[in-house]
């Protein structure tokens, strides 16, 4: 190869090679991946602390409130107790029943629930004009299957003046009530609560000389203050 043509190659093949990066430039270079680096490294911590403080700040469910004592002088008390009714009742069922008597029944009991606990209405009986949705009232009397009941007790009232001359009822009364009818002791006032317990109550005045030891003139005496 002649020479002229060998320096023509070469400074063809110069031309065509890439230029060479000087060492200032690499030297530049180094630094502005390092930023880089930094600048990732930056942005993954802060990524890291938003994701903590969204953790942190999510919404918390609330307790339940607690009751709030009453404060006093003394200090915190706790609160007052509802004042309860009485638990039970006592009433005396009598009449047309199967096991007249004196009954105890839960507190808010009915006149029908008071039957049913003495044994029930007699066959072929019924209770009459009783109410039996009324509630039951402590110390009551319920007679069942008799003329005129008696009512329920209530508020003491005013007495009339003709009260101590009105006939006393024989399916009502009571053992002291009967001791004070002339010629009755508490010996014969006694047998007129029997005779009352075991037949049901009394259906007519009539039915007084059934009891022992009540005659023909004791029953003179006694028809115009008794009824029943």
């Amino acid at each position: 190869m002649k020479p002229d043509t060998h320096d023509r190659l070469q400074s063809l093949m110069g031309r065509l090679r890439p230029p060479e990066t000087p060492p200032s430039a690499r030297l530049r270079a180094t630094p502005e991946r390092s930023n880089v680096r930094v600048l990732v490294l930056i942005g993954v911590v802060a990524a890291l602390v938003a994701a903590g403080y969204l953790w942190l700040a999510r919404p918390q469910p609330s307790p339940p409130p607690a009751a709030k004592a009453t404060l006093t002088d003394a200090g915190p008390t706790a609160p007052a107790k509802p004042v309860t009714a009485a638990s039970s009742v006592v009433v005396h069922v009598l009449g047309k029943v199967k096991k007249p008597g004196v009954i105890t029944l839960p507190s808010g009991s009915r006149v029908a629930e008071a039957i049913k606990a003495a044994g029930g209405v007699r066959k072929g009986a019924g209770t009459g004009p009783l109410n039996l949705a009324r509630p039951l009232v402590d110390g009551e009397q319920i007679p069942v299957g008799i003329p005129h009941p008696t009512p329920p007790p209530s508020a003491p009232g005013p007495t009339p003046s003709n009260a101590a001359d009105a006939p006393l009822s024989l399916n009502t009364a009571t053992l002291d009530q009967l001791d004070d009818l002339p010629g009755v002791g508490p010996v014969l006032a006694q047998r007129i609560l029997d005779y009352r317990t075991e037949h049901g109550g009394f259906r007519s005045v009539e039915q007084l000389q059934d009891v022992s030891g009540i005659g023909a003139r004791r029953y003179a005496d006694l028809k115009s203050l008794v009824r029943v």
